[in-house]
């Protein structure tokens, strides 16, 4: 195979901030395998609280691009396992190493990816669109600008209640929360009842990740659907979910990719588990994978496309929540190669 790659720095519509911080600008790396005349593409965004960046996914890559090239292709799941154990401490490449597998598995077998698991023809959830946090009038004037059947709203400050209820003035649409593990009990206890009167859906990972003592409390305590984000990162965090959360939001840079997002989907199922598939501002390289996805989960967030300003791809169409499937194989979404890989 013939690996090539390189990062962006992708500009958002408006500054982008969540109760861990701003930014305006997503890092981005995309990854292209070449194999039998076909090209795979792959993305993983970088998110700094989980201490990976697109330098050091960069560096990885760099000091064992020979072996990456060298695998004897075959299939998507053994690259995934073979990749595992050649980046065990870099589940962020192996997402997008992974995801340029699956494309270029496609494109040589002729099939979009929701062919292999039997979803092509399967109905595809709403995706949300996030309203990220900012002043009350700023956030009115987001949801303004874009109407949207569902919005994801982040909280995580003390106007929380005042933000959303604001925010419910102006629109009968859902809505879902998201605090990324702002919130103590306490405030969580008093908050919830409040949000719930205001037609909240579900809240994201409402407290700290490591309180699961907390959450379990929370869980019995309330009605809401509690869905887990940064308690549940790998396939190896499913379990004790259960119990703690209603619900986990797969995001295929944090769990290593399309491959183990599949065994998660699985196991969560088994487990009585609702699923939602979360983006990290991938463009619609990355934003197309959770699309194909998506015919297995009950929620959605991939939006990510619609939040940037600079797109590095074409196929995704958006249309009042609804998102289509890509036409064509593999992700389906067009790569303008010449522009970005060199």
């Amino acid at each position: 195979m013939k690996l090539l790659y390189k990062s962006f720095n992708l500009p958002f519509q408006y500054p982008f901030t969540i109760s861990k911080g701003t930014k305006t600008h997503q890092p981005t790396l995309v990854v292209a395998l070449s194999h039998l005349g076909q090209t795979g593409f792959g993305e993983a965004p970088a998110i700094s609280y989980y201490q990976i960046t697109v330098e050091k996914m960069i560096e990885d890559l760099e000091r064992k691009k020979m072996f990456v090239e060298k695998f004897a292709f075959t299939e998507p799941q053994r690259y995934w396992h073979y990749l595992h154990h050649l980046f065990p401490q870099n589940n962020f490449l192996v997402s997008a190493l992974d995801m340029a597998g699956w494309d270029l598995w496609g494109k040589i077998k002729r099939k979009g990816l929701a062919e292999f698991w039997d979803a092509a023809q399967k109905p595809l959830p709403l995706t949300d669109y996030t309203i990220g946090l900012d002043s009350i009038e700023q956030m009115v004037q987001k949801l303004k600008a874009h109407p949207w059947p569902i919005y994801k709203i982040k909280l995580g400050v003390e106007q929380d209640i005042e933000i959303v209820s604001e925010l419910r003035k102006h629109t009968n649409a859902l809505f879902r929360v998201d605090v990324n593990a702002a919130w103590t009990l306490e405030e969580a206890l008093r908050k919830i009842p409040l949000l719930e009167a205001l037609g909240v859906e579900l809240i994201e990972q409402p407290l700290n990740a490591g309180d699961w003592e907390g959450m379990q409390h929370l869980y019995k305590q309330t009605s809401i659907q509690l869905i887990a984000d940064e308690s549940c990162v790998t396939e190896g965090d499913i379990e004790k979910c259960a119990g703690h959360f209603h619900g986990i939001n797969i995001k295929l840079t944090k769990c290593s990719g399309i491959t183990p997002a599949l065994r998660m989907i699985e196991r969560a199922r088994q487990l009585n588990l609702k699923i939602m598939l979360g983006s990290m501002n991938e463009c619609s390289i990355g934003s197309a994978a959770l699309v194909h996805l998506s015919p297995l989960v009950d929620y959605l967030d991939a939006d990510g496309p619609l939040l940037l300003e600079q797109d590095l791809a074409i196929g995704l169409e958006y249309n009042k929540g609804g998102v289509s499937l890509p036409v064509g194989y593999g992700l389906g979404v067009q790569p303008n190669e010449s522009i970005f890989l060199s």
